[in-house]
């Protein structure tokens, strides 16, 4: 790891990171979409893809309007959060179960990309970065509403169907 000496390049880190992230997450999406069995499920795995490539283009807009340049690096925790959701994927069935362990692995991928983008935020906040922090705090946003989405998921039946092995029923929302 290049040395860190200033805010400055810890605000570069971190966006560089989520970067890596986010670039990584645009190409495991889809095979989520296509692990899950619960329709909706696979539906906000595709919303998700396609809402990822935007949060990329803002750090995209973030670099312009900054002048910055990120580092070339490969994001090593979003690595690990993949490879922990591909593991189940290749270790449970397709069905209840492994839909409950999609969306445990999507959530805590949620939960460090919310980490980062906080982080991120007050760093923005800091630095004077007054154009860049709405962009973030969008992003921010976005990730807090798929986690929400995530979790209604869940509580509609994914993991007690996991629990009992039959399906669940369902509740209009």
């Amino acid at each position: 790891m290049a040395s860190i000496t200033s805010i400055t390049d810890l605000f570069i880190h971190e966006l560089s990171d989520i970067y890596s992230a986010e670039k990584q997450l645009t190409r495991a999406l889809p095979r989520l979409a296509h692990a899950a069995s619960d329709a909706e499920l696979s539906g906000a795995f595709q919303d998700h893809a396609e809402e990822t490539q935007g949060q990329v283009d803002r750090i995209d807009r973030i670099v312009e309007l900054l002048d910055i340049r990120l580092k070339r690096m490969k994001s090593v925790a979003m690595e690990g959060l993949i490879d922990e959701g591909r593991d189940m994927i290749d270790s449970i069935a397709k069905g209840p179960l492994r839909d409950a362990a999609l969306i445990g692995g999507a959530q805590k991928v949620e939960h460090y990309e919310m980490a980062a983008y906080g982080t991120l935020c007050a760093l923005a906040r800091h630095l004077g970065y007054r154009d860049a922090i709405p962009l973030l705090e969008e992003t921010l946003n976005e990730e807090k509403q798929t986690d929400k989405k995530l979790t209604a998921i869940a509580e509609q039946g994914g993991k007690n169907e996991a629990a009992t092995g039959q399906p669940a029923k369902r509740t209009a929302t």
